[in-house]
C-alpha cells in the first residue's frame, strides 16, 4: 500500500472541494460517453447547471450528488476514488494482508447545507463502501420536501444525534445506537431536526454485490 506523507494528505483533503468533486463528477461522465445535456436531461435540469457544479462554480445538495451518480451509471465509490496522481493511492489487502487508512487519509466533501461525507474504507472495493455522515442542526440533506432514490442497499447507524428518516408514507427517527436499513430504491429524505449535531455512519452495498441476507 502507497501512501502520502499526513502534511500531503492534509493538503489534499482541504482542496477537496467544489471543483475537485466536479472535477471527478466530469471525469464519470466523459468516461461513458455522455454530454451536459445527456445529463441535465436526466435530471431535470439544464446543460449550463450540471457544467456549473462540474466547474465548482456550485455546491450539489446530497440530493443533487446522489441524481449525478445514479445519472452517469456511478457509485459514491467512483466519485471519492477516481482522482488524479496527487490522490492517496490504496489497494486492496491481500489475503493474508491488510489495509489501514489512518484519520488523516480518510476523504471527506461537504454539501450544500453543510452535510458532510467521510470516506472510511480502507481499501478498495466496488462493491461494498463505509462513509460517515455529520448534519449540522436542522439541516435537511438534499431539498426539504423531495424524497430521493439511488443505487444500492444501506445500512446506518446513529452515533450522536438524532437522525430523522423519511419515506412515502412513514417517519423513522433515529438515536444513538439506532440500526435502519433500507434499498436505495425506496424514496426516502435523511435530516437532522433537532439543535445538536448528528452523526451517522453507513454501509453501502452496491449493485452487482452480494444482498443482504
Amino acid at each position: 500500500m502507497t501512501t502520502t506523507s499526513g502534511e500531503d494528505t492534509g493538503r489534499l483533503l482541504e482542496h477537496f472541494d467544489t471543483e475537485v468533486l466536479g472535477a471527478r463528477l466530469r471525469a464519470l461522465r466523459e468516461a461513458r460517453g455522455l454530454t451536459l445535456r445527456e445529463v441535465g436531461g436526466r435530471l431535470g435540469i439544464s446543460a449550463s447547471a450540471v457544467s456549473q457544479i462540474e466547474r465548482g462554480v456550485l455546491r450539489p445538495s446530497v440530493n443533487r450528488l446522489f441524481e449525478l451518480v445514479t445519472a452517469v451509471d456511478a457509485t459514491l465509490v467512483d466519485v471519492f476514488g477516481s482522482g488524479g496522481t496527487d490522490q492517496v493511492e490504496l489497494s486492496a489487502p491481500a489475503p493474508d494482508g491488510y489495509v489501514v487508512r489512518r484519520a488523516v487519509e480518510a476523504e471527506q466533501v461537504t454539501l450544500e447545507g453543510g452535510v458532510t461525507f467521510r470516506r472510511l474504507s480502507p481499501g478498495v472495493s466496488h462493491d461494498v463502501d463505509f462513509f460517515e455522515s455529520t448534519y449540522p442542526p436542522h439541516t435537511v440533506a438534499g431539498r426539504q420536501h423531495e424524497l430521493i432514490t439511488h443505487r444500492g442497499y444501506e445500512i446506518g447507524t446513529v452515533t450522536r444525534g438524532e437522525l430523522t428518516v423519511d419515506f412515502a408514507d412513514e417517519r423513522v427517527v433515529l438515536r444513538p445506537g439506532d440500526t435502519i436499513s433500507y434499498a436505495c430504491s425506496s424514496p426516502h429524505r435523511l435530516s437532522n431536526r433537532s439543535d445538536d449535531v448528528t452523526v451517522a455512519t453507513w454501509v453501502i452495498v452496491h449493485p452487482g454485490a452480494p444482498a443482504p441476507a
